[in-house]
């Protein structure tokens, strides 16, 4: 277990590192018009912290209560896909500064938070249950995602990249 514990705070430092790497809060994201509801840039950080430190501990979960090689890939396979997915979005609104592109990959990343929550549930309920925080602060983060677009579109005029179609 203390193997396993070692790659899931290795995984989980790796994410926050290359997440925080690809949010850039820098002039274009100031100027942006956001709802009086935003919460303030420092708190993103410490949220993040606590929700993927509870994923780490649900992946830890579920791959100890894994009972066979079938459920050790499904464990692998659905935290993989998550991982890639989130940390697919810090770099649609902030570096590519198309908040519409990333609003578009919100509702991959929220399911397959739904699909370890619900595939997690028969291995460690437990483990289901901690990744409730994350899927309520992504449903969050869409809204305030959609919010942001609503106030500041067009974005292809702004950064000088064309739509893609």
């Amino acid at each position: 277990m203390t193997v396993t514990i070692i790659v899931a705070v290795g995984i989980t430092l790796a994410v926050l590192g290359i997440g925080g790497a690809a949010t850039s809060v820098g002039p274009w994201y100031q100027a942006l018009k956001k709802p009086s509801w935003n919460p303030p840039n420092w708190a993103f950080a410490p949220a993040w912290t606590i929700i993927l430190g509870l994923a780490a501990w649900s992946g830890v979960l579920g791959w100890t209560h894994a009972v066979d090689g079938f459920e050790h890939t499904l464990v692998a396979v659905f935290f993989g896909l998550n991982i890639i997915l989130h940390l697919a979005w810090s770099p649609l609104f902030f570096n590519l500064q198309r908040p519409d592109w990333a609003l578009m990959e919100v509702p991959f990343l929220w399911l397959s938070i739904v699909i370890l929550m619900i595939g997690l549930h028969p291995i460690s309920p437990l483990a289901s249950l901690l990744l409730t925080p994350y899927l309520l602060w992504v449903s969050f983060a869409a809204f305030l995602n959609f919010t942001i677009v609503r106030l500041n579109a067009p974005f292809a005029a702004r950064t000088g990249r064309a739509p893609q179609t």
